[in-house]
């Protein structure tokens, strides 16, 4: 793994801009950036791959465990929550995406920093905005990216026809709008019919939820956290209604930093995972204290082996931001004064494709660039 200094495409904002990428700047601030791209080996790209499809399986087997043995009392979930996670399980309930978070380096496994298994976004960029660019910058390079063609497929097998499928993310959020979009055109790909709505446009008509033509609500994708979800007035319509969503409520349990210190106590010393806890005494030396649902970075607090604070990020809205993971800190790679994160796209829980984000802090936050890659 090495991160090459290149020459940006001169024009690269029409480029972007052509095929939709619309959020390529943020604040004024590059957010994809072409002046780098990461190179890897065959070999690295394989190890990637199979480290992330491991850890999905594993995810799969500890969701089916709790379930089993209706052990929730880790993630301080409601009784309304639980039931919806047992019953979207016990109907298999199919998934669609999520995004797990590695710090690597080359040489020794990639190892996990969390999984983004609610509402990740940086899909768009991985997917096509990346491949756009390997096409133009180096045609005779590869690239780990099978995510379109893999949620196309993916879409197919839903078993939706017939049906109309919804789309809902917040108002006036462009990387929403942008990832929701996307996904929409994906299933529009796979023959589906779709309507697209914004989470305030959601009714309901005393039997179901509607949308703003007055047409049931089936199936819906939302770009929606499940841990705001439940907290809206309509959240006692989601179990009478019917509807079914995507992710899944069993993805509640995939979605909070809670996984971490469970799949530690399951696969204790596992290659591919850091020592996690719920207790802060148990992790020794440099850690990293992350809240349940935290995103984008928010409420971290990054200790030194002495107990000293030696980075912090405010808090993000999270909605209990006391309750708190401890994960030993790992050395981040370092490049040109980037920190790099390889975020692996798992897409009906296949491992197919790599988005990485780099930021000067080796805490990654909203802020950080998009960068490309590719292998040889």
């Amino acid at each position: 793994m090495e991160r090459l200094t290149i020459e940006p495409r001169p024009d690269w904002r029409e480029r972007a801009e052509k095929i939709g990428f619309e959020f390529h700047t943020i604040n004024g601030e590059p957010y994809w950036c072409e002046d780098a791209a990461y190179s890897f080996t065959t070999a690295e790209i394989d190890m990637i791959d199979d480290a992330a499809q491991r850890l999905e399986d594993m995810c799969l087997e500890l969701v089916d465990d709790i379930i089993a043995n209706g052990d929730y009392g880790a993630f301080g979930l409601t009784e309304t929550a639980c039931s919806l996670i047992e019953q979207s399980w016990q109907r298999q309930d199919k998934n669609l995406y999520g995004r797990f978070d590695f710090a690597w380096c080359g040489g020794q496994p990639p190892k996990l920093l969390e999984y983004n298994a609610d509402t990740p976004t940086a899909l768009f960029e991985a997917s096509v905005v990346q491949w756009e660019w390997l096409n133009s910058y180096r045609k005779d390079s590869d690239q780990f990216n099978g995510i379109h063609e893999t949620l196309i497929d993916a879409w197919k097998n839903f078993g939706l026809w017939g049906h109309r499928l919804h789309f809902t993310c917040v108002r006036d959020h462009a990387e929403d709008l942008g990832t929701t979009e996307y996904l929409r055109d994906t299933a529009v790909q796979a023959g589906l019919d779709t309507e697209r709505l914004f989470i305030d446009e959601i009714g309901w008509n005393g039997a179901r939820f509607v949308d703003q033509a007055a047409k049931p609500i089936t199936t819906l994708f939302k770009l929606y956290p499940w841990e705001w979800l439940l907290q809206e007035d309509f959240a006692a319509h989601i179990q009478p209604s019917g509807v079914k969503l995507i992710e899944p409520a069993w993805k509640m349990l995939l979605s909070t930093k809670a996984i971490l210190p469970l799949l530690w106590q399951r696969y204790p010393d596992h290659e591919n995972l850091l020592p996690a806890s719920f207790d802060a005494a148990a992790i020794h030396g440099a850690k990293i204290a992350k809240p349940f649902w935290g995103r984008e970075g928010s409420g971290i607090t990054q200790y030194a082996a002495d107990g000293s604070i030696a980075d912090q990020t405010a808090p993000g809205g999270d909605p209990a931001p006391d309750r708190l993971v401890y994960q030993q800190a790992v050395a981040m790679p370092e490049f040109d004064g980037f920190y790099p994160v390889l975020g692996v796209w798992v897409i009906a829980s296949r491992a197919c494709g790599l988005g990485i984000r780099e930021d000067r802090s080796a805490i990654t936050r909203n802020t950080s660039r998009f960068v490309p890659h590719l292998f040889e």
